[in-house]
């Protein structure tokens, strides 16, 4: 039996990405995803062999949106940083997933493949590209999951007892003006640590 026309494993996961966008990871099923193509739930299997596959097909989804600078170097790797972050913010709810799960499909192994290549020309082993990767992918990462809005608003005491607490929120602490400040300060002097070693 063949693959239903007009049906791509492209098509699957922009609309298993979107679903989540809007419902979150946990409303995610074959069957409701099905449901949103207008197909039945083993229809998918065509293209997608199980769950886990589809989880790792978004996580390729999200992070196809990365866009570094073509020249290789620190303007790569903060290029790298900075796009990353944008296409997680995007998708604030398939961070957790992103978090929790290795790239291992074609499309997302080709992707770290050209980006391993461009590290090679600022003479970094394989390995050595990829630990770099990591380290910056996992600031990246840890940075947008405390940068996303919880669900529910935490319940915090009077600030008055707290008077360097309540004095960083009063200048801004927890802003997205503030996200980005930090995010560009740390990413610095990542950057600017690692720089010796490349």
């Amino acid at each position: 039996m063949g693959k239903p026309v007009g049906l791509t494993r492209e098509r699957i996961l922009d609309a298993a990405l979107a679903l989540v966008d809007r419902d979150g990871l946990a409303k995610l099923s074959m069957r409701r995803l099905g449901a949103e193509l207008g197909v039945e739930a083993m229809t998918l299997y065509h293209h997608v062999p199980n769950k886990d596959a589809l989880l790792d097909g978004v996580v390729e989804r999200v992070i196809a949106g990365t866009r570094p600078s073509p020249e290789p170097g620190l303007d790569w790797i903060a290029g790298f940083a900075r796009s990353l972050r944008r296409a997680l913010l995007a998708h604030p709810r398939v961070v957790p997933l992103l978090a929790s799960r290795p790239i291992s499909t074609p499309g997302g192994l080709a992707m770290l493949e050209r980006a391993l290549e461009a590290l090679a020309e600022i003479g970094l082993s394989p390995i050595e590209g990829a630990s770099l990767l990591n380290a910056v992918a996992t600031f990246a990462v840890g940075h947008v999951l405390a940068e996303v809005p919880a669900d529910t608003e935490p319940d915090l005491p009077d600030l008055a007892e707290y008077p360097r607490v309540a004095r960083a929120v009063a200048d801004g602490l927890g802003t997205p003006a503030d996200h980005e400040a930090r995010f560009e300060s740390v990413l610095k002097a990542l950057l600017s640590g690692l720089g010796p070693a490349l």
